[in-house]
């Protein structure tokens, strides 16, 4: 038996418990891992309230992320005792995840545990951090160097913006860091953020282009936010886009990208290939200060879960939650 929280749904609407369960009703996988610690993502924010369609099969235990060691394996990939960090792949989706104490993946799935973090820090960067990454590097291909000029980053206090902040700035990047949480100002400059924009700057319908600012921009809102970014990027600027807080629309025109060369560039970590996923994960050891994720960071017991999730969609989550299960 092991206990993990249950999302369930029925005629009546979405119920959500923390719940004891046995290992048989796991699912179909060739690693069984003993989850040490998962996190919460947006998507499991969406996922629990059942304010989104993330959820595609029932009954499902949520969480997109964890990192643990595994207990079984009947892949040559890994053995009993590993340390290793799932992100994405539908798991907290369609196949359930890490808000338990269990978890039965598929090898494929899985990563090693970058030996730079324990399993609580790695949940603290999370899909969130690991998203930014891919963000960052996805800057880097197409060319945006710290003498380029200044990076925008938007939702900054929230999980993916507080650690491309850190990283960029880190990299040595002139960030400037956008929230609508203006009490947030003093823990964004202490990520390495040069200046701060309020979010409503960005939040009305943009014209299609404006005053050339940003060389690049990391995105998590979409809506009239991208739009604005996108109307203010420098000749050929690039901007990641990786987020839909604001909205999955995109009230923009083609200007940017024809008069400006403009490179809108959608990053996604779900379904990431292997290798570059790998990557992310080896720069963040690297390009990240470990130091600073303690102050990016909140940890919830795991029953606590549903009403934090309540709280990320609202907005009044600042960086990133943990959810430690097993003491690894």
């Amino acid at each position: 038996m092991f206990k993990a929280l249950l999302i369930e749904k029925d005629e009546g609407g979405q119920r959500v418990a923390l719940t004891e369960l046995d290992e048989a009703r796991l699912p179909e996988g060739d690693v069984t891992v003993r989850v040490a610690c998962s996190t919460l993502n947006y998507k499991d924010a969406l996922a629990i309230t059942g304010k989104g369609p993330v959820v595609r099969r029932f009954p499902m235990v949520p969480g997109i992320d964890f990192a643990g060691v595994v207990e079984r394996s009947d892949s040559p990939a890994f053995q009993p005792g590993d340390k290793v960090v799932l992100n994405g792949w539908g798991v907290g989706e369609v196949h359930w995840g890490g808000l338990a104490e269990l978890a039965r993946v598929k090898a494929e799935w899985l990563i090693p545990l970058e030996p730079a973090f324990s399993p609580a820090q790695a949940m603290s960067i999370g899909t969130a951090g690991y998203t930014a990454m891919l963000c960052v590097m996805a800057l880097e291909r197409h060319g945006i160097t710290p003498d380029s000029g200044e990076v925008l980053v938007t939702g900054a206090a929230g999980g993916v913006g507080s650690v491309a902040v850190a990283v960029l700035a880190k990299l040595g990047y002139t960030v400037v860091a956008v929230t609508g949480r203006p009490e947030e100002a003093g823990y964004l400059t202490g990520l390495g953020a040069s200046r701060i924009l309020p979010r409503s700057d960005f939040s009305e319908p943009s014209r299609p282009l404006a005053r050339e600012e940003w060389a690049g921009a990391i995105d998590v809102a979409g809506g009239h936010v991208l739009a604005n970014v996108c109307a203010g990027m420098k000749y050929r600027g690039v901007v990641a886009a990786c987020g839909l807080a604001a909205g999955m629309d995109f009230p923009a025109t083609v200007a940017p990208f024809i008069l400006r060369g403009v490179t809108l560039a959608g990053i996604d970590s779900v379904m990431c290939p292997l290798d570059e996923r790998r990557e992310a994960w080896r720069r963040l050891a690297r390009d990240l200060d470990p130091r600073l994720l303690e102050s990016m960071t909140q940890s919830i017991a795991l029953q606590d879960a549903p009403e934090v999730c309540t709280q990320l969609i609202g907005g009044g989550v600042r960086g990133r939650v943990i959810v430690p299960i097993n003491d690894i």
